[in-house]
């Protein structure tokens, strides 16, 4: 399968992205995104607007787009709520909670500290659709001036020291109540990102005994080494201390993976398959549930034999809960760990998550091991090629070769080639019940790509 993104000039598949301070991610440019935006939704909502809520992760280049992004909405009329270091869900959430008319994350999620980014959000809490990211692309470099609001009309900043706070009793709303994680031990890695406050003080209030890694920001030290995509220190301190889980979240906190108690990984189809059962036997799962076309192989017969139906979406969570609110589910996520449980939020919550886990975990007394192991996933194989200039998914060898190869997988596997949202990479996967079948797929399409 060759699957295909919307191309956009600005945006990927998770809002703007870049390294700090070159283009796109400047602060000019920051301010000009932020003024485009508050014009498309002024458009878009037939009528003024009033607030917006910014937040951020914990990099250093976020005092930067944060200052020039309050700055382009200050301009264009709305009044700024601040909200400091943030999971990217307590944006939308307190986007909801504030009645605010626009929600903006600072933040490059699981990347390096030296890249940034920008995700936006409706007053609905949910994060904009293709629709509206075009034609904010569309504004962005034009001439706004003519748009601009008279001197009395500018708005004013404001800073909400209590959005931390506000944000962990929401969370903890979700766990049942009466119930706590007493006895529980738990090594929590915050990545050294915006979960870096709350996440502890939520497992400390709820009981669990809370042993922390990767919660000492320093501003250039996010995501190096720790959090969810890059779990070792996380797996070894975990056997270490004879832990009953280990939790890993990463820069922005929307996404989690789970570490059992031997030290191995649990990724987001494991979590899926967990967390589905879990609602169904309490008779509190909608539908299905949407995973991404990323998603194992053997989750999909995991779900076939369940009865439970699947539907599979574009890469990212944004998509996954499009798919969520047409087919009226309730559950959905990724293989990377966002995981979507909408009868709580609108985007991925890593916290969320792995409050849900915990329960689940909590009331089972079985290790982790077994609670966290609900499939056998089948071998899949992921390989990254980069290219510069025109994709080659639009070579006609590599096509042929693409069609070649899902001939060789049908019935015995699955094949996905897709291009990056965020980098100039194709990105190569194939699964099935012979691993040495499915290497040697992906290893001669990544040559005939290299090639083209």
């Amino acid at each position: 399968m060759i699957v295909k993104y919307m191309t956009k000039k600005y945006f990927g598949t998770d809002g703007i992205r870049g390294t700090a301070n070159q283009f796109p991610m400047t602060a000019e440019m920051a301010m000009k995104v932020a003024m485009a935006t508050a014009l498309v939704m002024k458009q878009e909502m037939g009528g003024d607007i009033a607030r917006v809520v910014i937040g951020k992760d914990t990099r250093l280049s976020g005092y930067m787009l944060e200052q020039a992004m309050a700055s382009g909405f200050v301009a264009m009329g709305l009044n700024v709520v601040r909200t400091g270091p943030v999971p990217t869900p307590a944006v939308a959430r307190l986007t909801l909670s504030l009645r605010a008319d626009i929600g903006v994350m600072i933040s490059a999620s699981h990347n390096p500290y030296q890249d940034n980014g920008i995700k936006l959000f409706g007053a609905d809490g949910y994060k904009l659709s293709d629709d509206l990211e075009s034609k904010i692309e569309a504004m962005i470099d034009q001439d706004l001036t003519p748009h601009l609001p008279s001197a009395d009309e500018i708005g004013k900043a404001t800073q909400l020291d209590d959005a931390p706070g506000r944000y962990i009793e929401y969370i903890k709303r979700s766990f049942p109540k009466g119930q706590t994680l007493n006895n529980m031990k738990v090594v929590l890695d915050c990545a050294h990102g915006a979960a870096y406050k709350v996440a502890p003080q939520i497992l400390w209030e709820l009981e669990a005994n809370v042993i922390n890694i990767g919660n000492t920001p320093n501003g250039r030290n996010i995501n190096d080494g720790f959090g969810a995509t890059a779990t070792k220190n996380l797996q070894e301190r975990v056997v270490e201390e004879g832990a009953d889980i280990g939790i890993a979240l990463d820069g922005d906190a929307d996404r989690l993976i789970v570490v059992d108690e031997k030290g191995n990984i649990v990724d987001g189809d494991q979590l899926l398959g967990l967390l589905a059962i879990e609602k169904r036997n309490e008779g509190f799962l909608k539908g299905g549930v949407v995973a991404t076309v990323m998603s194992n192989l053997g989750l999909e017969r995991f779900f076939e034999k369940e009865n439970i139906t699947f539907i599979r979406s574009a890469v990212g969570d944004r998509h996954v809960v499009e798919e969520m609110k047409s087919n009226d589910f309730n559950i959905g996520g990724e293989q990377s760990g966002h995981i979507i449980l909408s009868d709580f939020g609108t985007t991925g919550d890593g916290l969320l998550a792995a409050l849900q886990v915990l329960n689940v975990l909590h009331k089972s007394n079985e290790p982790a091991s077994k609670v966290c192991h609900v499939f056998d996933p089948l071998p899949q194989l992921l390989k990254n090629v980069k290219y510069a200039g025109k994709t080659p998914l639009d070579n006609k060898e590599v096509q042929s070769a693409i069609l070649l190869a899902e001939d060789e997988l049908k019935g015995r596997g699955r094949l996905l080639v897709r291009a990056s949202g965020t980098e100039p990479l194709i990105r190569v996967m194939a699964e099935g019940d012979d691993d040495v079948m499915v290497e040697a797929v992906v290893n001669s399409l990544c040559k005939i790509i290299q090639a083209a």
